[in-house]
């Protein structure tokens, strides 16, 4: 996904000196009486998690003068700010400019359905996964694949994931598979669908519910532990974790503590909100 931001490093030092003490973290009301910002990046086009609305609402944070971005991520970002005495600000920014605006100093924090990896985690730190979702396949409905209970049946198949995602490497646990180049978003590989381009799209879960839910030529198959992608894990899904810079510590250890109150009844319900608040057009 995506084209890059480039922030001067003039523009970066005053952001981060702006309202922050020595800790680079929690800091009190300014004497203005504005609390310093919580500047969270996200892509605002991967419904439920994040996705763009026109519409004000009771969730949505104000990214224009006339959009605004709603989803799970948004939820979470607000309670996270809540707990650490700052006011959330989203961001959106293209998925390959995340890590890069987050080191950039743009950024304090990635809450976009991100998944830890080894190299992720070279260049920033997580926390605990805030989320865990079942990885599944979303094909269309008259395909004849929606009965399938296996991932290998998808041998021979078209199956195309979103760049830098996760949901792109594990299409390569297919044997055989005809791993089409992922597509630069989510929408873009699910307009694939389709129209017939491809034969499946992977994804997780709650996504694929608002996107079938959306679109009634589409069908979502989820695999029982066994016969789904080797990347589930003990987990039992794909988790995503929040990102913080790597020189932040003392914002990595507020960040976690105020995640770690949330409770799993707690996520689930703002997933199932979240699913039900999408955009009926989302794709």
């Amino acid at each position: 996904m995506k084209t890059r931001f480039i922030t001067s490093a003039v523009l970066a030092s005053a952001l981060l000196l702006a309202g922050c003490g020595s800790s680079g973290t929690t800091q009190s009301a300014s004497s203005s009486g504005a609390k310093e910002k919580f500047r969270v990046g996200m892509e605002c086009n991967y419904a439920p998690f994040n996705w763009t609305t026109t519409t004000s609402g009771e969730f949505t944070k104000p990214l224009t003068s006339n959009d605004y971005c709603d989803g799970y991520d948004v939820v979470i970002a607000s309670k996270i700010a809540d707990a650490i005495g700052r006011d959330v600000q989203i961001v959106k920014t293209d998925w390959d400019a995340l890590i890069i605006d987050l080191q950039q100093g743009s950024l304090d924090a990635i809450i976009a359905g991100m998944t830890e990896t080894p190299e992720r985690a070279e260049q920033v730190n997580f926390t605990t996964p805030y989320y865990v979702s079942p990885e599944v396949v979303i094909v269309r409905a008259d395909s004849g694949l929606g009965s399938i209970k296996d991932i290998q049946e998808l041998s021979g198949k078209k199956v195309q994931g979103q760049m830098g995602t996760l949901y792109d490497t594990i299409i390569d646990d297919i044997e055989g598979v005809n791993h089409v180049a992922a597509a630069t978003d989510f929408p873009a590989a699910i307009n694939a669908l389709q129209h017939g381009d491809i034969d499946a799209v992977t994804s997780e879960l709650p996504v694929a519910i608002g996107v079938v839910t959306a679109n009634p030529d589409l069908v979502y198959v989820q695999f029982e532990q066994g016969h789904g992608f080797k990347s589930a894990g003990d987990e039992g899904g794909v988790t995503v974790s929040i990102a913080v810079a790597k020189n932040n510590d003392a914002l990595l250890n507020d960040v976690q503590k105020a995640l770690d109150k949330i409770t799993e009844e707690e996520k689930q319900s703002i997933m199932e909100a979240a699913v039900k608040r999408q955009p009926a057009t989302e794709e």
